[in-house]
């Protein structure tokens, strides 16, 4: 027999009470962070909108320069532009500033969002050969990023062609939305009077460069607000035990990517589950269609808050081609849909000469496009 003894209660209780509240504290601390980091980041957000749209005639003789005229060449714009700052949303941004200020058309605009999302995929690759470098099989890390611009292509370039016989067409021109008079009257009391003083100072040019440091700042205060996520630790651990069908895992990568806003963030996450063997090849497919979907809630938001109402037509024509294919690949072709696309990886995988192949044409391609008229 043994009686466990506390020698003063009263003051264990204290203690208890004191990490209580002292865990407590930290909880309301880190929410007020991420709050606070919400509010800045949508600060610089409507900001940096606001600025690319007054900074973008100085980008004219830049566009001019690389002779960016067509549909064909603004595509490829915007391909290497993702590349460059490694994710899409800001450049489909720059894209629908561009058209505010009516530098590019609407069909060009449209040519260019869809070139931000091919370039956005590249980030899912680079991060693959990272885990490749760190000794992993490339098979499981490689193969998604490889899987995530393949779908991105196979998709968005059917979209792309739909999408541009409806606007010239006019078949969607009704559907138009500005943003709210109370809102406007808002943005143009808060940021008309910085973003003025920054034209009065600065050339165009320049404020349009710093429209897209504003942008990428905004986007990396938006990403501190996301948890980490550690697949091992993680219920994403037990994907594989109850996803099988595509349509599920359809729903979670648009889910995901809905909360996120960004494609590269919730593709990306796909390569440590993959080479831990947590999700299998066949799920991904779904999961990356998905995300392509609704990773157009912040290209959305900005089309609003330009208050240029055409601009949500061409990004509302976006979600529509690229649903309507990913659904009828869904519901109608998906087996051999992956199929196709497995056929594609076995070969680029197939030794460090098809990869390298496979890595000259997705930088290769942007560029001819871009300069080969």
């Amino acid at each position: 027999n043994f009686k466990l003894q506390i020698p003063n209660p009263d003051l264990s209780f204290e203690f208890w009470s004191l990490d209580f509240r002292f865990g407590i504290n930290l909880v309301t601390l880190d929410r007020l962070k991420r709050i606070g980091f919400a509010l800045a980041g949508l600060f610089l957000f409507i900001l940096a909108l606001e600025m690319l749209k007054k900074g973008a005639a100085g980008l004219r003789p830049v566009l001019e320069g690389l002779q960016v005229h067509s549909p064909k060449e603004a595509l490829a714009f915007g391909w290497l532009m993702a590349y460059i700052v490694l994710s899409g949303s800001p450049v489909a941004a720059i894209a629908l500033s561009l058209f505010s200020g009516n530098v590019i058309t609407d069909v060009m605009t449209l040519a260019m969002i869809t070139g931000s999302r091919l370039g956005a995929s590249f980030i899912v690759l680079f991060v693959g050969f990272l885990y490749n470098l760190r000794g992993h099989k490339r098979g499981a890390s490689v193969s998604i990023g490889i899987l995530a611009l393949s779908v991105t292509a196979s998709i968005y370039l059917p979209a792309l062609a739909l999408g541009y016989l409806i606007l010239t067409r006019g078949w969607l021109d009704p559907v138009r939305f500005g943003t709210p008079a109370a809102l406007s009257s808002f943005l143009d009391l808060v940021f008309d009077p910085i973003v003025a003083f920054l034209v009065a100072h600065l050339p165009r040019w320049l404020v349009f460069i710093l429209g897209i440091g504003t942008l990428l700042a905004g986007f990396r205060l938006f990403d501190a607000i996301l948890p980490e996520l550690d697949p091992e630790k993680s219920r994403f651990g037990n994907v594989a035990d109850f996803v099988y069908r595509p349509i599920v895992m359809f729903l979670i990568g648009a889910a995901f990517t809905s909360i996120t806003m960004s494609v590269s963030v919730s593709l990306t996450l796909l390569v440590p589950l993959a080479v831990r063997g947590y999700i299998r090849r066949e799920n991904i497919i779904p999961y990356i269609m998905g995300a392509n979907i609704t990773t157009f809630v912040d290209t959305l938001l900005a089309s609003l808050l330009l208050n240029t109402p055409r601009a949500f037509t061409i990004v509302l024509v976006e979600i529509l081609t690229v649903s309507f294919f990913s659904l009828l690949i869904l519901a109608f072709v998906y087996r051999p849909y992956q199929r196709a696309l497995e056929a594609v990886l076995r070969l680029v995988l197939r030794d460090n000469r098809t990869l390298a192949v496979f890595v000259l044409l997705i930088v290769g391609i942007p560029l001819l496009l871009l300069f080969i008229k």
